[in-house]
């Protein structure tokens, strides 16, 4: 452990003599609350003689009870604190119920935002509905609410839409903000890595008043973590490849500065390279002269000839958060309430990629036959020769993002009778506002590169026509060594700025409260109104403005479309509570709950989804619970509207060793212009190819919402003979049909050749056959999909012992099945049976795995469970996090880790264990915290780079840091 005289140990010394000379202590589980105690008698004499009823996540239904018929799993501040996390999305995406990949401050590639999504059954984020107080959050990622904003967590883990309308398929997460704070807290917090890196630190600071007139609270924070690179772990130091022979090669790519150049036929001396790790192609040799194509300067490409792009990216991208909450309320008079609720996050952060790529099929260069350092005597294009290389002369790529998100939740509220009656009203608008500033740097502007005729002098520098520089006349693409190349690529290099602005508005209007009572008790009902608008625009800036002809733009990479758009939505909704039996043999109580949303969606139409719950209590220590709801999701705007460049991976071509079919068959479709004596081999196999993804109105291809099923069946049991022990058992099932998805490149060629035709003209190929430039991968309803399986929770409060109070629990997930289909019923379905499966990058199952996170992860199990010990002023929480086995390639050949037919890799579980102590300074008002994560260092499994986006393994399931520790100093005053 390298903890000696490091900035850890001295933040840490600093936390606790800050500590010592601070303000009062708080025990763990009521630390949130003291600050209120203080300052009011004793609960004893101020008890309310009623009880409070409240909203539970799931329900639109004021109620007394907390178990209710929707499967909620509650995480509350005391447990969000024993983390250490300073984000939430990081606390989140560790449930046992997340699954199927996911975005975090870990994924460099695909990511680099800050941001976390969260995926709740593995459906993804987009059908993972995120919640403040009940009130829809726009950004949808959970790191842009500040974490010291939040008093719980709520978790619903099954379909919501009757009761929240889109989006809710997977279920819903709803962050309870903190309310009726009284006084004020300073937090600071320190971490970083054993390997002495990764460092964090942060501060909090919050303030409140409560009165019989309302009560304001408002809080700021802010945290810095700072990057991590790749090449600081000895698992992702490398871009590892896994060949057919079980050999690991180190290097990823074939954009390499070694050059990737098609052989022109005939050319002598290299026998066509026809037994080359790419059939056909050659690299320059190391010291060669690239102006000439012969043996002495060039070799057959061969695996070690692929560029470790691995050493310059980031496992932890680097972040800064400033942010600030206000929550109050205001009682106008004894029945009416002004209220409004505040969030508001201001992230940047970036991402660190290797040097630009360069090539006719990558970014649609062109080469002129007269260049002066061009080997092959003829145009090197799209339509003839493919040639590809990496400019690291002009040094990496980044992109610079700030980010700033807005929610802001006002209105009024109060409460009235009818006959006696209670009723609760709500008014109010929801405004959600998010805009992001993108600056890219690293990038070349290929239309300052100088590809045309030219002559070569005696000392290999070029002479150019009037009017091209001489600076980028001396631009050599088939060697980045070249002398002058440098200063031509930087010359050509530019910064852009592109900006996105997304705004969500939300007019609220809901009563609830009970129509009449029967012998089991009082009928309830919630009626409601909802209108939303969203709106999206995105202006990228004008060299990375895409040509969709071209796929490409003047940067050659990163390429967007510009983008303004928008819908609304027009929803009513009702829930009724019917109490049917109540205090009879049998049924202690009986309830059933109806529900039913109506929307209209301006883009496509209208749809009703109805939800049936039913609880019983055969006895009081038993609830059965119940529930069936109908789901569905709109598209978004960008699901329609979005277009953007992608570098997909390609695991196999249909196309490969082809030797003809009927004309107008779907094999024939999909292999316009391959050559047909069954020597093609499509260049990107096993390699990033180029394509521009397309929402679906774009594309030009129909679209409808998703619609389906969600089911629950489960148990609450709380026996009465083992006081403080609780144990729930649920039942799942979700169905899903025209799932929306991006539709990647290996799906788009494997759907047209199966007889998918309405695919096949979305693949662009030249005159040999090979992908051309404008290779569409479009948005579309890919058939349908079904998941299902078992969660268990149990939690024990042991009796009180001489040492102190214990708490123990676990929560598990146990997934039966997770089954896509991308046609059902039709010419060439194929049916992905995912639950246990690792699904590579770029395979066909993983065509509608959720996020596009470059990693789709379906273990069967996932657990969490801990132990927790108080006594006096200390608590101590030990904690454990299990991923489950699973097995790569059992989803055909294109699932596998080496792409060999048939192969199926098995990993082991994997666990985490984190530790945490704190101690409670009563005569000074200060706790400290200490804590440490993956106690164990246990590190990543391996799966490799050709498999993955990141770090050769998924960093959106496997901690990339390793052993982390972490303090914190909390003062209140």
């Amino acid at each position: 452990m390298k903890f000696g005289e490091n900035k850890l140990c001295t933040s840490v010394r600093l936390a606790l003599s800050l500590g010592m000379l601070a303000a009062s202590a708080y025990g763990t589980a009521a630390f949130a609350q003291d600050a209120q105690s203080s300052t009011t008698p004793p609960s004893d004499q101020t008890k309310s003689k009623t009880l409070e009823t409240v909203t539970v996540t799931g329900s639109l239904i004021r109620r007394v009870d907390v178990e209710t018929s929707s499967p909620v799993v509650t995480i509350d501040r005391a447990q969000i604190q024993a983390t250490g996390k300073q984000t939430l999305g990081d606390l989140v995406q560790q449930l046992p119920a997340m699954t199927g990949g996911n975005v975090n401050p870990q994924t460099n590639n695909g990511g680099g935002t800050g941001g976390s999504s969260i995926n709740l059954r593995g459906l993804g984020s987009r059908r993972t509905l995120i919640l403040v107080d009940g009130q829809r959050l726009l950004s949808k990622d959970p790191n842009a609410i500040p974490i010291d904003a939040i008093e719980r967590i709520e978790v619903l883990p099954t379909g919501a839409s009757a009761t929240y309308g889109s989006d809710a398929i997977g279920g819903v997460v709803n962050f309870i903000l903190r309310k009726n704070y009284q006084g004020a807290t300073f937090t600071a917090n320190v971490g970083q890595s054993d390997r002495n890196d990764g460092d964090q630190s942060g501060y909090t600071f919050t303030f409140g008043q409560t009165s019989d007139k309302g009560s304001i609270m408002a809080g700021i924070s802010y945290n810095k973590q700072d990057g991590v690179l790749a090449s600081s772990r000895s698992f992702s130091e490398n871009s590892l490849t896994l060949t057919k022979h079980n050999n690991v090669v180190i290097g990823g790519s074939y954009s390499t500065p070694n050059d990737f150049l098609q052989l022109p036929d005939g050319t002598p001396g290299f026998n066509g390279c026809a037994n080359a790790s790419q059939p056909g192609f050659v690299a320059l040799n190391k010291g060669g002269n690239s102006s000439v194509l012969s043996p002495a300067n060039y070799h057959c490409i061969t695996l070690a000839d692929k560029y470790n792009y691995a050493g310059v990216n980031l496992d932890m991208t680097p972040q800064e958060r400033t942010g600030g909450f206000l929550n109050g309320d205001y009682h106008l008079t004894d029945h009416i309430t002004a209220y409004v609720d505040a969030i508001y996050e201001k992230t940047s952060a970036n991402f660190q990629l290797a040097p630009a790529v360069y090539g006719t099929d990558t970014t649609g260069a062109s080469i002129t036959a007269g260049n002066a350092f061009n080997p092959t005597g003829q145009a090197v294009s799209g339509s003839n020769l493919a040639f590809r290389t990496r400019l690291t002369s002009g040094g990496n790529r980044y992109a610079f993002n700030g980010r700033e998100d807005a929610q802001v939740n006002t209105g009024f509220r109060g409460d009235f009778t009818v006959f006696d009656k209670a009723w609760n009203w709500d008014v109010g608008l929801n405004y959600g506002h998010e805009s992001v500033v993108t600056t890219t740097k690293g990038l070349v502007n290929q239309n300052l590169l100088y590809t045309g005729d030219s002559t070569l002098n005696a000392d290999g520098s070029a002479t150019c026509p009037a009017g091209v520089s001489s600076v980028a006349c001396q631009f050599n693409p088939f060697d980045a060594n070249a002398p002058g190349n440098a200063a031509a690529v930087k010359a050509a290099q530019v910064t852009a700025t592109s900006n996105v602005y997304e705004i969500e508005k939300t007019w609220h209007a809901g009563i609830s409260g009970e129509l009449f009572s029967l012998p089991a008790g009082g009928v309830q009902l919630a009626v409601g109104y909802e209108y939303r608008k969203e709106s999206e625009r995105v202006n990228p800036d004008t060299s990375l403005l895409l040509d969709p002809t071209t796929g490409s733009c003047a940067l050659g990479s990163q390429c967007v479309s510009g983008l303004s758009g928008g819908y609304n939505t027009k929803d009513l909704y009702a829930e009724t509570f019917i109490p049917i039996l109540a205090g009879v043999p049998g049924a202690q109580s009986l309830n059933l709950t109806i529900g039913d949303r109506y929307s209209r969606v301006s883009t496509f139409g209208s749809t009703n989804n109805f939800k049936f719950a039913l609880e019983w209590k055969p006895i009081d220590d038993l609830l059965l619970r119940g529930t069936m709801e109908e789901v569905f999701r709109a598209p978004t705007v960008g699901e329609l509207y979005s277009s953007g460049s992608d570098a997909p991976n390609l695991t196999r071509d249909p196309c490969d060793g082809y030797t003809g079919a009927p004309a107008g068959s779907p094999l024939a479709l999909a292999c316009q212009n391959v050559p047909t004596n069954g020597t093609f081999k499509n260049n990107f196999d096993g390699s990033q190819a180029s394509a521009i993804v397309q929402g679906a109105a774009l594309a030009g291809f129909p679209i409808k919402p998703e619609s389906g099923k969600s089911f629950d069946l489960g148990l609450v049991y709380s026996p009465s003979y083992v006081a403080g022990l609780s144990t729930t058992l649920d039942f799942w099932h979700i169905y899903l049909n025209n799932t929306i998805t991006s539709v990647g490149l290996q799906s788009v060629l494997d759907l047209c050749a199966a007889g998918q035709t309405q695919f096949c003209p979305y693949i662009k190929r030249n005159q040999n056959g090979q992908f051309a430039q404008g290779f569409v991968e479009p948005t579309a309803n890919l058939g349908s999909l079904s998941t299902g399986g078992i969660d268990w929770s149990a939690n024990y409060k042991l009796p009180q012992f001489a040492i102190g109070q214990f708490n123990i629990g676990v929560t598990a997930t146990y997934l039966k099945y997770f089954n896509q289909d991308t046609a059902p019923g039709e010419v060439g379905n194929v049916e992905y049976k995912d639950a246990g499966t690792f699904l590579r990058y770029g395979s066909a199952a993983a065509a509608a795995c959720p996020d596009n996170a470059g990693i789709c992860l379906f273990p069967r199990w996932r657990a969490q469970g801990y132990v927790n010990w108080q006594a006096g002023g200390w608590s101590a929480e030990w904690r454990m996090r299990y991923i489950g086995t699973f097995s790569a390639g059992t989803n055909g050949d294109d699932t596998s880790l080496n792409g060999v037919p048939g192969t199926v890799t098995k990993f082991g579980s994997t666990i985490y264990n984190d530790v945490s102590i704190g101690y409670n300074l009563t005569p000074i008002n200060t706790r400290v915290d200490f804590g440490v994560n993956n106690l164990f260092d246990k590190q990543p499994p391996m799966l490799y780079g050709n498999n993955t986006l990141n770090a050769n393994t998924d960093p959106s399931d496997f901690d990339l840091m390793g052993r982390y520790f972490w303090a914190r100093v909390t003062v209140k005053f």
